[in-house]
């Protein structure tokens, strides 16, 4: 597993440390529920405690750090109720996000999708990569409608969406049900149907919160 939380490279800034702090808690190197000690997040980074607080205090807004009074700050938990609300407003942005593909030339992005498709079904067996690859086709469906706002709201839920994935990498153990719905979506996209894309991505969100929740 990578290690997110180490020195950083390069000037350290509030964005810096917020997005490595982001990435620590979507791959489990900070587990939910977990509590972040300043002085030793400070350390281990290489920075001081100013910009620290500020990075923290980005992800406490996001609502992936939570502060609880007299005993400091932790990892958001994901409990049944967020995993809920979290595919909610994804399936919200992204559905959002296939309509705005939809209002110009559709082939581009849908070939892109089923490229990472592609990548998914080879990485079958994998459980983590195939994870990884999920996250990546819906980070590339948002982007490739090329709205900033949508992009950004969509990060955090991406970080939650990784916890859930690694967290209970067991639910996800098998590949071939996503490959056949990323597919399926993607070439929905591709040949312009968009009100069968977003039957699929309702559906394709529904199933996820099933998996993920009656485990």
């Amino acid at each position: 597993m990578s290690n997110y939380i180490e020195p950083l490279a390069q000037e350290s800034t509030p964005s810096i440390i917020a997005d490595k702090l982001r990435m620590a808690i979507g791959h489990g190197e900070l587990k939910p529920g977990a509590q972040l000690g300043e002085a030793d997040l400070a350390r281990k980074l290489g920075v001081s405690r100013g910009p620290l607080r500020e990075g923290m205090q980005r992800l406490t807004q996001e609502g992936l750090l939570v502060s609880i009074r007299n005993r400091g700050l932790f990892v958001v938990d994901m409990t049944p109720d967020d995993i809920r609300d979290m595919y909610l407003a994804r399936e919200a942005i992204e559905r959002a996000a296939a309509r705005k593909i939809h209002m110009g030339d559709t082939e581009g992005p849908g070939t892109v999708l089923l490229e990472i498709v592609d990548k998914m079904s080879y990485a079958e067996g994998d459980p983590a990569a195939v994870g990884e690859i999920d996250i990546e086709f819906h980070e590339a469906l948002v982007r490739l409608a090329e709205s900033p706002r949508l992009s950004r709201m969509h990060q955090t839920f991406i970080t939650e969406t990784r916890m859930c994935i690694h967290a209970l990498a067991e639910t996800y153990a098998t590949a071939d049900f996503r490959v056949r719905e990323h597919y399926a979506l993607a070439e929905a996209i591709r040949i312009g149907n968009a009100d069968f894309a977003d039957k699929l991505l309702i559906a394709h969100m529904d199933d996820a919160i099933t998996r993920l929740i009656n485990r």
